[in-house]
């Protein structure tokens, strides 16, 4: 069960192709993503310190973020994001559709 809240985080995808999908998601105090699950693994940068709760269905985790700081997350795991702080949070999320399909630069 996802948690109880009225308060939407709001998604802006920045880009979504063949290869990646790259999401601003914006929280006000209390705010959550709704119940979903990621069909590709997936990166979260948080743009600013704050409070991420996580509820997996069962239990219910709490991380303090700083700016900055990121993290990564296999493929479907069912899960639901609140901001746990007292002020707006925004992170960036990036799932890697095609990890084949990056291109790496000459000479690195």
């Amino acid at each position: 069960m996802a948690f109880a809240c009225t308060i939407p985080a709001t998604p802006t995808i920045q880009q979504d192709d063949a290869t990646v999908r790259i999401t601003r998601w914006d929280f006000p105090p209390g705010a959550v993503t709704g119940w979903h699950e990621h069909g590709w693994p997936y990166f979260v940068v948080m743009l600013v310190d704050g409070i991420l709760r996580v509820h997996d269905g069962a239990d219910v985790s709490e991380t303090a973020l700083a700016a900055g700081q990121s993290y990564t997350r296999p493929a479907g795991i069912r899960h639901d994001v609140m901001n746990g702080s007292d002020h707006a949070i925004a992170f960036v999320e990036i799932e890697v559709k095609r990890p084949d399909a990056l291109v790496t630069l000459p000479g690195t």
